[in-house]
């Protein structure tokens, strides 16, 4: 069975509790898993506003999960979704291999960056206890 990189987009409903969310948040990794899907990034994004409203809502709880999955099991994925009551809005796209690339680099740079700014905490915090002695 052929497998490709996807990313999905999801909306939950903010309203609800920290722990629904979580619950639902769980229930969507175990489909993916359910369904022979690997997911290989999560971002929690948490509480955004809306653009527009959706269904009377203002804002939405986002979750960004990239993952790599049969070709076949997508449909069933996003089945599941469009019945969930908590998920007000999803999109599914498939990654290619540039995009892929595209995310390993800013995620290094990321690292490093946050590396650096690490290190710039670290020197100022010893500049600051030393002319405090």
């Amino acid at each position: 069975m052929a497998s490709k990189h996807y990313e999905s987009v999801v909306i939950i409903n903010a309203a609800l509790e920290d722990p629904q969310i979580e619950a639902t948040i769980s229930s969507i990794k175990d489909n993916l898993k359910t369904l022979g899907g690997e997911i290989t990034d999560l971002e929690d994004w948490g509480r955004k506003r809306l653009a527009y409203t959706i269904d009377n809502a203002k804002s939405g709880y986002y979750l960004i999960i990239r993952f790599s999955s049969p070709t076949s099991s997508i449909k069933e994925f996003e089945r599941t979704l469009k019945l969930d009551e908590n998920v007000i809005r999803y999109m599914t796209i498939v990654l290619e291999q540039k995009d892929l690339e595209y995310l390993e680099t800013s995620k290094k740079n990321n690292v490093e960056e946050l590396k650096e700014n690490n290190e710039v905490d670290v020197n100022e915090e010893k500049i600051n206890e030393d002319s405090n002695a």
